[in-house]
């Protein structure tokens, strides 16, 4: 695998567990255990995949995620957290993390969610090598190095998330996708039955680019089956 992959984790025990198979992967794993000296070594590091543990001393995984989702520089997060609430698995999801475990949990799971996650990035990094790295959509623009969104000059805030849904839609204008498929496309592994995360991000990408969210000039609803972009000729 070959891939740095830093583990955050107070429980010696457990770091020390995920350390040995990510190893076993071929991984060269960083391990921190406090939230303070994880947050620094990841902004100060490139890291392939941080997995993260949401309980921590000093700062929580929470905020960890919020910090570096407002970077420019995209990691994936691989969320492990003690609390099983969907509040909480929401929470995780909807800040930034692109997966979530809940302890206790089954290595090889860990395992396979680990290398999904990889794969997918290694998937969007191989998909259109000569991509248009700026779209515009009448008053909307979306600048893809940069991660930025406009609307009428405006710029637009929007989560991580937020802007991969947005950028996925805008790549394939007038495709309609169901919220299964925007799950496995956008978030990637294991989300199942949390199709409603995909409608409350909608509903805020709304709020944020469509002038009258009743009556959307972007997203589309299609009635029965998902959701679409507007084809790009509109």
């Amino acid at each position: 695998m070959n891939r740095k992959i830093l583990v955050v984790e107070d429980d010696r025990d457990i770091a020390a567990l995920v350390e040995l198979h990510l190893r076993d992967l071929g991984a060269d794993v960083t391990l921190a255990h406090d939230g303070r000296a994880a947050l620094d070594l990841a902004l100060a590091r490139n890291f392939d995949l941080i997995v993260l543990d949401l309980m921590l001393p000093s700062v929580d995984g929470l905020e960890i995620c919020r910090r570096l989702r407002a970077q420019n520089r995209y990691t994936p997060i691989l969320m492990l957290t003690a609390r099983s609430t969907d509040v909480d698995r929401i929470v995780g999801l909807e800040i930034g993390a692109d997966d979530y475990l809940t302890k206790p949990f089954n290595v090889r799971e860990l395992v396979a969610r680990v290398k999904a996650l990889l794969r997918r990035v290694d998937a969007l990094s191989k998909n259109e090598p000569e991509e248009i790295s700026r779209m515009e959509f009448g008053e909307l623009t979306i600048d893809v190095i940069k991660r930025r969104v406009t609307l009428r000059g405006a710029e637009v805030e929007l989560t991580a998330r937020e802007f991969e849904l947005l950028l996925h839609f805008a790549r394939h204008p007038g495709r309609v996708y169901t919220r299964a498929q925007l799950l496995d496309q956008v978030w990637g592994y294991g989300h199942e039955g949390y199709e409603h995360t995909v409608n409350s991000h909608i509903n805020r990408l709304r709020s944020k680019i469509e002038h009258d969210q009743s009556q959307p000039g972007y997203i589309l609803t299609v009635w029965g089956v998902g959701y679409k972009f507007r084809d790009a000729h509109v």
